[in-house]
């Protein structure tokens, strides 16, 4: 789908306080499975949240049983690590499938929605949504 136009990312979040912040790239596509649906994004303009997604560009896909990341220890899986399933490197700067809590909890490290430029690894977001549209 976003390898036929241009594609702008709008990511918008909310903590359990009621503060809203959001990051935008003025560049987003993905790649086909062929290539392990590749994750591209660029031009980040800050709206709050900080840039926890550019740490992820050039990163395939990973999920508990296909494990893509770049994390240079073979036996670690990141989706399994942080219970989620996202493009991570080695691991990540946001984790927005992550385990919904309520708020900052180290219980667990890091297992939570997080984006670590806004609110660290430990506080799990209230929202968090992606969304896409052709650049114009």
């Amino acid at each position: 789908m976003t390898q036929r136009k241009r594609y702008e990312l709008l990511v918008d979040m909310e903590d359990f306080e009621g503060n809203k912040v959001f990051a935008r790239y003025s560049s987003f596509s993905i790649n086909p499975e062929s290539s392990g649906y590749t994750l591209n994004v660029s031009g980040f303009t800050d709206g709050g949240a900080g840039d926890s997604l550019s740490y992820h560009n050039g990163e395939k896909f990973s999920t508990f049983d296909k494990d893509q990341d770049s994390s240079t220890t073979t036996t670690t899986n990141c989706a399994k690590l942080y219970l989620g399933a996202f493009w991570y490197k080695s691991c990540y700067n946001a984790n927005p499938n992550g385990v919904y809590r309520w708020g900052a909890d180290s219980t667990i490290s890091g297992v939570g929605v997080s984006w670590h430029q806004w609110k660290g690894i430990n506080y799990s977001l209230k929202t968090i949504s992606m969304k896409i549209r052709p650049v114009q």
